[in-house]
């Protein structure tokens, strides 16, 4: 296992016991047991006397003073891992030999369960294994969470058309392989056009619970139909919720918005083993790349596939994440070793892990899994924090009223608080309460930041909310921008952008054609960069500073980040007198909406004749 593990990555010593999902790579230098450099500094003078927190054998017999250290590191990498945390016993990081004899592998794994206890978490062997000096154990630890509570994972799921995105979905969610034929991705499709053609259109959801023990608890009930997503989500400590993304050029703004919009902590990207890298599998990895979302690659449909071919598809896939455009250290998956040491340092979004399944066979599917239930969250929130909420989709429920369903971005939200849902046409931010609260269609009674949710609004029509809404704290006196400056980069345009182009920007769950205004070059071309200024043309939004967007025409695409937003009033354009009919309806729409939310008829006709 050690050449394994020295061909994986050139450092894997001082990886390999890293904290799995600490976000600072100073973490990497922590001792297996938590036990950090540091720790020594909080010891006084005769602290020299003791064991070091460093050494391998902090954990055979701590003092007090060093259990209480070692239970609040263990504290700190739990929270900054979002409740789990992989932790090595019998590897030290003073510098010496690894592994424990018998005797002391069993005092420090009692310590360590002792530390589990304290801190109200469960121990999970994950591997075992053979140094020079002994052994070593790595275990998963991860807090115990209520019927009402999980730790949730986004993961987006992209690839080329055919390359077994939904029929993978289906196998893993529903405990079932595949016929070969389409059997397992009829259960994942949302519309009767989807199911007669084989391809996805619309962005679609599924889920995969994880108990304590890490085994899944997905199971379809007795009549072999859709899966009961509240049994699901009260059985699992864990749930995966895979974001099912179309791979066809054609729907492609549909898979940029669930890029955006439904904002995957991770990116599963598909490719076909018999097809190799074709078609949209570049436009998808460029994407993922330009959101800064980490990649791991699935290589499907190996039962099929000569192994020359196979061998072509992998170095190809090989020679691409290592380009200079992605800068990606490519691993291919074969054992649990190998999961471990990927999952370890995979948080770091240069490591990209390749598993090559069959959804036919099942081969190598555990390794997937294993791999699955081993990510966590790469973003930590506070509950203190005045609470967003950014709308993706809405829906009328009979019996209910307007639904809306979306994304947590900061902040707790509790049953029958009152939040600003906006902004309308004019800006407005309109007061709403909340009457129900839903996860994964299970009842609750809050929801906190990273979460996805469901909420029902009272007295509140679904044609007066949009996506690319939000729902903020009455604190942050939110303010709607027409305008904003972003600095971007071209990934490819076929001619030249100049001032007045128009295209679509994604940016969160707001999708919205912009202009650009001005720049500060005359014009750009592929591989160009610029600050632009940009401005609305139907509507305001509410965004921040710092976030990604995504410029889209087509095949026209360019990435950026926000950097300025310009609280500029719209003002009233010279328009051709020869208007379509789709600006015509816009108009009256918005019109509509503003008499809606309690505007005059002179406000909505204002309304739509401002083109912002």
């Amino acid at each position: 296992m050690a050449a394994t593990e020295s061909s994986l990555s050139p450092a894997v010593e001082s990886v390999v016991p890293a904290c799995m999902f600490a976000p600072d790579p100073g973490c990497a230098e922590d001792s297996p047991g938590a036990e950090r450099s540091d720790a020594g500094d909080n010891q006084n003078g005769e602290a020299e006397d003791h064991l070091d927190l460093t050494s391998k054998f902090a954990l055979v017999s701590p003092t007090g003073e060093q259990y209480e250290c070692l239970q609040k590191q263990l504290r700190e990498r739990i929270d900054e891992g979002c409740g789990e945390t992989i932790y090595v016993v019998g590897m030290g990081t003073d510098g010496g030999d690894y592994g424990l004899d018998e005797r002391d592998m069993e005092a420090s794994v009692a310590t360590v369960q002792s530390l589990c206890e304290q801190v109200d978490a469960d121990l999970i062997l994950l591997r075992e294994r053979t140094e020079t000096a002994g052994h070593v154990r790595d275990y998963l630890i991860r807090r115990r969470v209520g019927e009402a509570d999980f730790l949730e994972v986004r993961v987006a799921v992209v690839g080329n058309v055919d390359a077994g995105k939904s029929t993978l979905l289906g196998v893993l969610t529903h405990g079932e392989l595949d016929n070969g034929r389409g059997f397992a991705r009829q259960k994942l499709f949302r519309h009767k056009h989807e199911m007669e053609s084989g391809r996805t259109s619309s962005v679609g959801n599924d889920i995969l619970g994880f108990d304590q023990e890490g085994q899944v608890v997905n199971k379809p009930d007795s009549h072999g139909g859709s899966l009961d997503w509240t049994k699901i989500c009260e059985r699992s400590s864990k749930v995966i919720t895979f974001i099912d993304l179309a791979g066809h050029e054609k729907y492609l703004k549909t898979t940029v918005f669930g890029m955006t919009g439904h904002m995957p902590d991770f990116c599963m990207l598909m490719v076909g083993s018999n097809a190799g890298i074709i078609g949209m599998t570049k436009e998808h990895l460029g994407l993922a790349l330009a959101l800064n979302v980490p990649v791991f690659v699935v290589v499907t449909k190996i039962d099929m596939c000569p192994a020359n071919i196979l061998q072509e598809t992998l170095k190809l896939l090989q020679r691409l994440l290592k380009s200079p455009g992605c800068r990606k250290i490519p691993v291919l998956v074969q054992n649990k070793d190998d999961v471990i040491v990927t999952a370890s340092n995979f948080s770091s979004e240069r490591m990209c892990p390749i598993f090559q399944i069959s959804n036919v066979t099942g081969e190598n599917m555990d390794l997937l899994k294993m791999f699955l239930n081993l990510l966590s969250p790469r973003t930590t929130f506070k509950d203190d924090e005045p609470p967003e909420f950014q709308i993706d989709d809405t829906y009328s429920v009979p019996g209910v009223g307007t639904v809306v369903s979306g994304t947590t971005l900061r902040g707790l939200i509790r049953l029958n608080d009152t939040l600003l849902l906006g902004p309308d046409p004019l800006g407005v931010f309109i007061p709403i309460v909340i009457k129900s609260i839903h996860r994964k269609r299970m009842p609750v009674k809050e929801v906190h930041g990273g979460q996805t949710a469901s909420f029902a609004l009272k007295k509140i029509k679904r044609s007066s909310i949009r996506k690319g809404m939000v729902m903020v704290s009455p604190r942050l006196n939110p303010q709607a921008c027409w305008e904003f400056e972003a600095e971007i980069l071209v990934l490819h345009h076929p001619t030249t952008i100049s001032p007045r182009y128009q295209a679509m920007v994604h940016c969160g769950s707001i999708r919205q054609t912009a202009t650009i205004i001005g720049m500060n070059k005359d014009c750009l071309r592929t591989g160009d960069k610029a600050t632009v200024h940009f401005r609305f043309i139907k509507t305001p939004e509410y965004f921040h500073t710092d976030q990604r967007l995504v410029f889209r025409e087509g095949r026209t695409k360019a990435v950026g980040t926000i950097t300025k937003l310009l609280q500029s009033k719209p003002q009233a354009k010279m328009q051709s007198t020869k208007k379509t009919s789709s600006q015509v309806e816009g108009s009256s729409s918005a019109c509509e909406e503003s008499t809606q939310m309690g505007g005059s008829p002179q406000m909505g006709q204002l309304c739509g004749r401002q083109q912002g």
